[in-house]
């Protein structure tokens, strides 16, 4: 390669680089959500959001914010978009994997991303009395506490939380490969039945959560996060 093609190879390299920082500075700043602009948001409008939020995250492309003074902004009041319940892995940052901001989403977390009472007083309290209008179970790949479930690990009061993991191994769908922990196809497959399991105890032990979604006020959906890439994947079926 000759000095002259290298030398115009780094020059259109930076070229992109000030362009694409250049396009970045003119995007306004994003600014913590008021209450007006909640109300005219729609369920369906905010899973696009997010699912695009993760996209770009995906791609490395991530909204610039300015935290400290978001802060600031949301110390009156707070109108989130979605709550979203993820499981307790430190590798999940869910306001990063939907590249959201203070103020955008309630997060609850718990080994498992399973659902009690205190999970569903949470979501309530964060679609019927704060606005949100999207309810998003977000389980994983790989995920430590669906293995030990299937592992049937007995230890101090982790028991009786996987006891709360361990009907998805009944209600799920016929498998047949190995039903072990070592099977990662295994494992997505109970994953995959927890975060439907979690969606349809949201609709069966709230009589507010399911009658909002019956009326259209949310949705309620279920959503799998691969480690390894950082997607995000909707979960169908009931």
């Amino acid at each position: 390669m000759t000095r002259l093609v290298l030398t115009s190879i780094i020059c259109a390299f930076l070229t992109f680089l000030l362009l694409r920082n250049e396009s970045r500075a003119i995007e306004p700043v994003p600014k913590v959500l008021t209450q007006e602009q909640q109300a005219q948001l729609t369920p369906q409008s905010i899973l696009d959001e997010l699912l695009a939020g993760n996209r770009r995250f995906v791609s490395d492309d991530l909204t610039e914010r300015n935290h400290s003074k978001q802060v600031r902004e949301a110390y009156a009041g707070q109108f989130p978009k979605a709550v979203v319940l993820s499981c307790l892995d430190s590798r999940i940052p869910v306001e990063d994997v939907f590249d959201r901001g203070v103020g955008d989403v309630f997060v609850a977390r718990v080994a498992g991303n399973f659902i009690n009472e205190d999970i569903l007083g949470s979501m309530e309290f964060a679609c019927h009395v704060a606005g949100a209008k999207l309810v998003l179970v977000l389980g994983h790949t790989h995920c430590g506490a669906i293995q030990a479930a299937i592992d049937n690990v007995q230890l101090g009061n982790i028991t009786p939380m996987l006891a709360k993991i361990r009907p998805a191994l009944e209600t799920a769908k016929p498998f047949s490969g190995k039903k072990t922990s070592a099977n990662p196809d295994y494992v997505a497959h109970i994953c995959h039945e927890n975060i439907r399991m979690a969606v349809r105890m949201i609709r069966n032990e709230s009589e507010i959560l399911e009658g909002l979604e019956d009326d259209g006020s949310i949705d309620i959906v279920g959503a799998y996060y691969d480690l390894s890439s950082g997607t995000v994947s909707l979960v169908e079926g009931k």
